[in-house]
């Protein structure tokens, strides 16, 4: 049984090994930290479920062409809205699962800081679940744990990228009336490998513990968020070059997943019922709404989907909006990889984490220097033009 030909057509979404019957898949990472399924072929009866549950293989077959109802949203409440990454939109859907005895899925950090979907019954447990996090998300087991939930008739709304939703849904009958999604409109994701590389450099350069890490805090205002960590002696860095690391490798595109650049789901044919991102652009668009403590953007793909919408939209302040307003990169087409990737992965191998995160990150005095030097230059073709 051969699952995928090529890397870029597996997005780890672990539908395959949990749907086995004889348990014969287990997810195994490759030389770049990413997991991808193996078959035990000894215990494999090549029944070809596997295959048949394959988001990628499904969307890869079908319409891209969706015509999601499209809103522009904030919450009502100025504490939730500042402590989340964009319009804080998430928070007030997790909360009315909770409220219903339903049961919450999202990305948290486990305590070591590594990132991993866990579940959530109660308002407070979900608060782990705000935030981006700017790496793939490890599953482990809990598409079977969502089904066992639906299968006692809990409510079970599952936040997570594209296409670990599309792999849920694949999993679980699309029809279960208890089982509601969220994705998100996502970049890409780099490695797991590298970014607990990136956990433990800091750890060592602060002789500290990390106890929590804030992508996009919003200090200064959305759209000029900081990269903050908070450490076990109640220090915190924010802004400082150490921690615009892991940003800048993830804007680097040498660490993404190959799936990544060649994604089936950077349209507007969502697999989730709601899809949240960031409104970005919206100061041009819909001037009047814009809010420098955050706006998201609202994809709205069913009928589940706008009876959850209409359920909690009381909380928050909102107007409608359109496909072609709202318009940006990764509802048009997936990242694209960088020419460096395999040097960049090479001198990974060889040379390490810093190394690479200096020469291929948007850091250090030698990318000062570069970007002073493009200022200058500038400058001066302005000057002899006058």
């Amino acid at each position: 049984m051969v699952l995928f030909n090529s890397k870029e057509d597996c997005c780890g979404c672990t539908a395959c090994k949990n749907i086995c019957p004889k348990s014969a898949i287990d997810m195994v990472p490759d030389e770049e930290g990413f997991l991808y399924p193996q078959i035990n072929k000894d215990l494999c009866i090549e029944c070809g479920l596997c295959q048949n549950v394959c988001p990628v293989k499904v969307y890869d077959k079908i319409d891209k062409e969706g015509n999601p109802d499209v809103y522009a949203v904030k919450n009502k409440d100025e504490n939730t809205l500042l402590a989340s990454s964009s319009g804080a939109v998430f928070s007030v859907l997790a909360d009315f699962i909770t409220n219903e005895n339903g049961v919450v899925y999202g990305a948290t950090y486990d305590k070591n800081c590594k990132v991993c979907h866990s579940n959530a019954t109660i308002k407070d447990e979900c608060i782990a679940f705000r935030g981006s996090k700017y790496v793939q998300s490890d599953l482990g087991d809990t598409f079977l744990h969502v089904r066992e939930y639906l299968s006692n008739s809990r409510k079970v709304l599952f936040s997570g990228t594209p296409c670990q939703v599309a792999g849920l849904k694949q999993l679980i009958n699309k029809t279960d009336d208890n089982l509601y999604t969220c994705d998100l409109i996502c970049h890409g994701v780099p490695s797991p490998m590298l970014f607990k590389d990136y956990v433990s450099f800091i750890e060592k350069k602060a002789r500290r513990k990390i106890v929590s890490i804030n992508m996009k805090d919003k200090t200064n205002g959305w759209g000029g968020q900081g990269f903050r960590i908070h450490f076990d002696d109640g220090c915190n860095w924010i802004n400082r070059e150490e921690t615009k690391f892991w940003t800048s490798l993830f804007y680097s595109e040498c660490a993404t997943r190959p799936s990544c650049h060649t994604c089936r789901f950077t349209n507007f044919k969502r697999p989730g019922d709601i899809t949240l991102g960031d409104y970005w652009g919206i100061e041009k668009v819909h001037s009047s709404f814009y809010d420098r403590r955050g706006v998201s953007l609202v994809l709205i793909s069913n009928d589940k989907g706008k009876t959850l919408f209409e359920n909690v939209k009381d909380s928050f302040e909102y107007i409608s909006s359109q496909k072609s307003l709202c318009l940006q990169p990764n509802l048009q087409h997936s990242s694209k990889v960088s020419p460096l990737r395999n040097k960049f992965w090479n001198d990974y191998k060889s040379r390490g984490f810093l190394y690479v995160v200096k020469k291929y990150g948007n850091v250090g005095w030698r990318k000062r220097l570069d970007a002073a030097l493009v200022t200058i230059k500038r400058i001066v073709k302005r000057i002899i033009k006058r």
